[in-house]
């Protein structure tokens, strides 16, 4: 069976360096706050481009630690799209504030256009999620956002490495927030998040928040290192045994962006005379292929027949986030605003893709593909 996402194959090959240094870590003596996470803010800030970077316990906190941080919460809107994961909008819900969703366009992002119509006195930050590995139109949105003199959160959880005009997701706002989920580009064996800024103040304010509002960083010299709280906060750290992990596969990193551009790129070439919509890559844009989206109208059907050959397909994602009980608050009963989004949802699912998958597999589901759709025209 061809599955969607394996680590076991990667993990063959990292066994026992990770081994190694999970050893030393409980040899050590230190599981929190220690050097493993230290090196990792440092490595991954130098990756990234970002003057500055902390680590946190997993994506969901990181947008959560961004927004409170910008002082976002009750009374206050925030703008982000339905077409995303639970956690973006979860995020948001957690700080007290409010969510108005923006439709998307052909790839699958939000739709830059349909911003300013849904600011009011209220709007306080745009989440723009650079969804499947490629970042928004962040021209527009940031020009937006000085117009109205509103922040910009980067949901970069799906974009680790890709590129607008040159510059790494996650330094094109305010605020980028990053996951490490184990599907992920880069991805831990287990929960992890990373919050990036060039901006100094925000950076300490937020190193203060992940640790209850302590300041370890010694930017208030009356109470460094102390157990005391400078300022309201939450518990919410990267601790040393997925930092040490997240530093072995960091050095790969390129490789695994590599592996995965070199995959769409058969996909793009062994799939495009066929009647399926595949991924539109943006001018100025780095695509990383986090996933592979596709779409067509019978996308259910040749999710079963792909099965029946032994291929596990995924959709990313079957229900928009205010089709969902929880959040369907949001949006005024029978609104058609986000048409695309629901459209989509219908058509898309996505095609296996990580960096050691084989030739052999890769060819195996272009041929499947081919074949299924191509006797299901009608």
């Amino acid at each position: 069976m061809i599955q969607y996402w394996n680590y076991l194959c990667e993990y063959k090959n990292l066994k026992k360096n990770i081994l190694n240094s999970v050893d030393k870590i409980f040899q050590g003596g230190t599981l929190l706050l220690g050097n493993e996470l230290k090196k990792f803010e440092k490595n991954f800030c130098k990756f990234n481009k970002s003057k500055y970077g902390l680590g946190v316990s997993s994506g969901t906190d990181a947008l959560f630690i961004a927004l409170k941080c910008l002082n976002i919460g009750k009374n206050d809107e925030v703008i982000t799209v339905s077409n995303t994961a639970i956690p973006t909008v979860a995020a948001i819900i957690n700080t007290g504030a409010s969510v108005k969703f923006a439709d998307i366009g052909k790839d699958y992002l939000i739709d830059a256009n349909k911003i300013s119509t849904l600011i009011n006195k209220k709007t306080k930050a745009i989440i723009p999620v650079h969804l499947f590995g490629q970042t928004c139109d962040m021209d527009k949105i940031s020009n937006i956002a000085k117009k109205y003199k509103l922040k910009v959160i980067e949901d970069c959880a799906q974009s680790t490495g890709a590129m607008y005009k040159g510059k790494k997701a996650g330094i094109l706002g305010d605020i980028g927030c990053h996951s490490f989920y184990p599907t992920k580009i880069l991805g831990a064996y287990g929960d992890g998040g990373f919050l990036t800024t060039n901006n100094k103040k925000l950076y300490e304010k937020m190193h203060r928040f992940r640790f209850y509002g302590i300041d370890t960083l010694g930017t208030n010299k009356k109470w460094k290192n102390k157990y005391y709280s400078i300022e309201h906060g939450t518990n919410s750290r990267l601790d040393e045994i997925q930092s040490s992990i997240l530093n072995l596969k960091l050095k790969n990193i390129n490789f695994f962006i590599k592996r995965r551009r070199s995959i769409a790129k058969k996909y793009y070439n062994g799939l495009k005379n066929l009647n399926i919509e595949l991924p539109l890559v943006n001018k100025n844009n780095f695509h990383v292929f986090h996933i592979f989206e596709v779409a067509h109208k019978k996308r259910n059907k040749i999710i079963k027949k792909m099965k029946q050959k032994n291929i596990n397909l995924s959709i990313h994602y079957p229900y928009p986030i205010h089709k969902m009980s929880g959040y369907k608050k949001f949006v005024k009963k029978n609104s058609n605003h986000l048409y695309e989004t629901e459209k989509k949802s219908k058509m898309i699912f996505s095609l296996p893709i990580y960096p050691k998958m084989t030739e052999t597999d890769v060819n195996y589901v272009i041929q499947a593909v081919k074949h299924i759709v191509s006797t299901n025209k009608k």
